[in-house]
């Protein structure tokens, strides 16, 4: 039997989700003792019937929305309309890309995993926040609710682990002589994640069909209109609007400035999550159709969590510094992840599932240059 999640299964729980075709026909399946999963799911559910909470975020997420909204609303007019120095400027560059890994985090993620409201029509609403920084929504449900949450950290199937040719952050992917200096310029080239995602990577996807080895059905009718639209949107305030009060090169320079730091914000959020020296990467034998452990004990393994005590760094990422929580339950709002995150160690700790935590963030970052060095190492 093979468990992976899927958004349009019921929640709280984790979902059931058909197997992906893989690029040679063949089936990836995981491991079938699902004891570990069925533990934590009874746990959970059993604890939101006892507190009488909804799974939701309710009046939490709603407050959290206006914030950042507002946030991302006034270092935009700001640094577009208010006649600044180029020093202010400089900060309000840096407010406004806070401001859009805060809308990144906070409120497109849950609302595109459903986790956001009960109301469907909601959360699609909040999700097309992401399709309004000038990344597709409906390309990500793919690239990320489907492959990256089933196939985590699996070489060839989660695209979030591969950089190549400009790194190597799995034991599975080949070796170049410069990777041994990764630890060093990756980090710049993490900036670049933004832009070459909204400029580069959707339309990619969609005109090949594929994310990494995985099939996928291209965007048509409206939900192709509503990626363009998206996309004109996002031109339209990031280039359009500055253009008609700012010389070109101000423009240029200032957006470079902004993207660079929410790709390098996003990409570090990400790696200290799932790239560090505590999780796995399974690998997986040519031809193989089997992942060796079931799938709730792949993501725990293949995940990490990092300082789980910091309020404001929990408030700011949308959890997402409780990976492991968030991969398990992805339909569950992130402002119940501190609370659950009790339970799942405890099942962990009973079934003899290793749950990794760095205690703070630059432990987690410590670990994260680790092993980039190890990973860009010659072979012994």
């Amino acid at each position: 039997m093979q468990t992976s999640p899927s958004d349009d299964a019921p929640s709280p729980g984790l979902k059931t989700a058909s197997n992906e075709t893989l690029a040679d026909g063949g089936k990836l399946t995981f491991a079938g003792d699902n004891k570990f999963h069925q533990e934590l799911k009874r746990r959970v559910e059993e604890y939101f019937e006892r507190t009488g909470l909804s799974p939701r975020g309710g009046w939490a997420i709603y407050f959290k929305t206006a914030v950042i909204l507002l946030w991302f609303t006034g270092s935009y007019a700001f640094l577009v309309f208010a006649p600044v120095a180029w020093w202010q400027g400089l900060l309000l560059s840096f407010s406004l890309a806070f401001a859009i890994t805060g809308v990144g985090f906070g409120i497109q993620h849950d609302a595109n995993h459903g986790a956001y409201s009960d109301h469907g029509a909601l959360n699609r609403l909040m999700g097309l926040t992401l399709d309004m920084l000038g990344a597709s929504s409906g390309v990500w449900h793919w690239k990320h609710n489907i492959f990256h949450h089933t196939y985590t950290n699996l070489h060839g199937k989660d695209a979030d682990i591969d950089i190549a040719p400009f790194g190597r952050l799995s034991p599975a992917q080949p070796r170049r002589r410069f990777y041994r200096f990764q630890q060093f310029y990756l980090w710049a080239l993490y900036g670049v994640l933004y832009p070459k995602w909204h400029l580069y990577d959707d339309f990619r996807d969609v005109a090949i069909g594929r994310i990494a080895g995985n099939r996928f059905p291209r965007p048509r009718g409206w939900r192709l209109a509503e990626m363009i639209a998206g996309k004109l949107l996002f031109l339209g305030w990031a280039f359009a609007i500055p253009l008609l009060f700012h010389p070109w090169w101000v423009v240029g320079l200032f957006y470079a400035v902004t993207s660079f730091v929410v790709g390098l914000t996003l990409a570090v959020a990400f790696q200290l999550a799932h790239c560090v020296e505590e999780t796995d990467f399974p690998q997986l034998q040519p031809q193989a159709a089997r992942v060796p452990n079931p799938w709730a004990v792949h993501q725990v393994q293949c995940s990490a969590d990092f300082a789980p005590r910091n309020r404001l760094l929990t408030w700011y990422l949308g959890g997402l510094n409780f990976q492991i929580e968030h991969h398990l339950f992805p339909k569950i709002c992130h402002v119940h992840y501190s609370r659950i995150s009790g339970i799942v160690q405890s099942v962990c700790a009973e079934f003899g599932v290793r749950y990794a935590v760095h205690k703070g963030f630059f432990q987690a970052l410590g670990s994260h240059w680790r092993w980039l060095r190890r990973m860009g190492r010659p072979a012994a």
